[in-house]
């Protein structure tokens, strides 16, 4: 670990020599690229610079434990300078860990009412408020992309947009399959039913680096539809794509303008695209992983809500809390903080459950 953060620090202090070069002030590409690499390697080259410094300080100290005048004194000042040290080794630990490159982009989610019928599509509703609360306590913005609503109320499907700062670093663990329990508002003998919705996040991509091809691609359009059923506007303006040689379909009516639409559109089936390309490579490479989405039975849970014992618990880290109404009004930090936790140990052990 030392030898790394000695590459580390010779790095940063290349790249500070590097910054007041005039060559590289009067290049802004170039100025901005060093500059966010310079300000990566900054946090650990400053902790690796106090804890070197402790670990003098220390060696001082044990110096004067010989002296019988300062034995006692000396004592302390080890005890005290042993845990600072001890502490600064496990934030270097945590520092070293690689960081997720897609960590600080926004998000492209989607929520699908899965078994259960109209209470899946109620429960993916409930959903989709839930992570708007959150969006709102982060002061991240919503964009809806597309959404289908259910009969009796929430989405058979919604796509949205959350933009923001680090939003994936927080809501890359959401993916999976998401069961509730409660007495659903249709059901008229008070039974307890067991529904699920699923929830897929993906990472916002630069686009412009994805190709697709014209000829691979089926458009389709349509009236829009808004909020309870009211036309947006009597244009065909909903866009429907379908990208042949994968199946991947992406639909938009947000924007009163077919173009518009058909640009957002390409913008979410290229990243759909680009998840599925990544999702088989990781594949090739020997780590493979279950579909995030999963199908939506009931088997394939990542979370539970128990509404009758106001419990919710994450099965991946085996986590509960009590507080299921807090949750669902948008306090998913407790349970987000713990998968974080749980996940960064893995990755000190060379292991990921994502």
């Amino acid at each position: 670990m030392i030898n790394r953060l000695e590459a580390i620090e010779k790095k940063y202090n290349e790249l500070k020599e590097e910054l007041t070069k005039p060559e590289v002030l009067n290049d802004f590409n170039k100025l901005r690229e060093l500059s966010k690499e310079e300000s990566e390697l900054k946090e650990t080259v400053e902790v690796y610079e106090k804890y070197k410094k402790v670990k003098d300080n220390l060696l001082q100290a044990k110096e004067m434990e010989n002296d019988p005048e300062l034995k006692e004194i000396a004592a302390a000042e080890i005890e005290s300078l042993t845990q600072e040290e001890t502490e600064l080794y496990k934030q270097l630990e945590i520092l070293l860990v690689p960081k997720d490159k897609d960590d600080g982009k926004n998000v492209i989610m989607e929520i699908r009412g899965a078994a259960g019928g109209d209470e899946a599509n109620i429960f993916a509703g409930d959903l989709f408020r839930m992570y708007s609360y959150y969006a709102e306590k982060n002061n991240w913005k919503i964009e809806i992309i597309h959404s289908i609503e259910g009969t009796s109320g929430g989405y058979s499907q919604i796509e949205f947009m959350i933009k923001g700062e680090g939003v994936y670093s927080k809501l890359k663990y959401e993916s999976g399959s998401h069961r509730v329990q409660r007495v659903p508002v249709t059901e008229t003998q008070g039974r307890v039913h067991t529904s699920t919705s699923t929830v897929l996040v993906m990472p916002e991509v630069e686009t412009a680096d994805i190709e697709v091809k014209e000829s691979d691609i089926k458009m389709d359009v349509y009236h829009s539809s808004g909020a309870g059923g009211q036309s947006v506007n009597t244009s065909n303006s909903a866009v429907r794509l379908t990208h042949i040689p994968t199946g991947v379909v992406v639909t938009c009516q947000t924007e009163r303008s077919q173009l518009k639409n058909r640009d957002r559109a390409m913008n979410l089936l290229k990243i759909k695209i680009n998840d599925q390309m990544r999702q088989k490579e990781e594949e090739k490479l020997g780590q493979a992983r279950k579909s995030k989405i999963g199908t939506g039975d009931r088997s394939e849970k990542i979370r539970t809500y128990n509404y009758p014992q106001n419990r919710v618990t994450d099965h991946r880290i085996n986590f509960s809390i009590m507080s299921l109404d807090r949750v669902m009004d948008g306090e998913l930090d407790p349970i987000i903080e713990a998968l974080q936790t749980e996940d960064l140990k893995l990755k000190l052990a060379g292991e990921s459950f994502e």
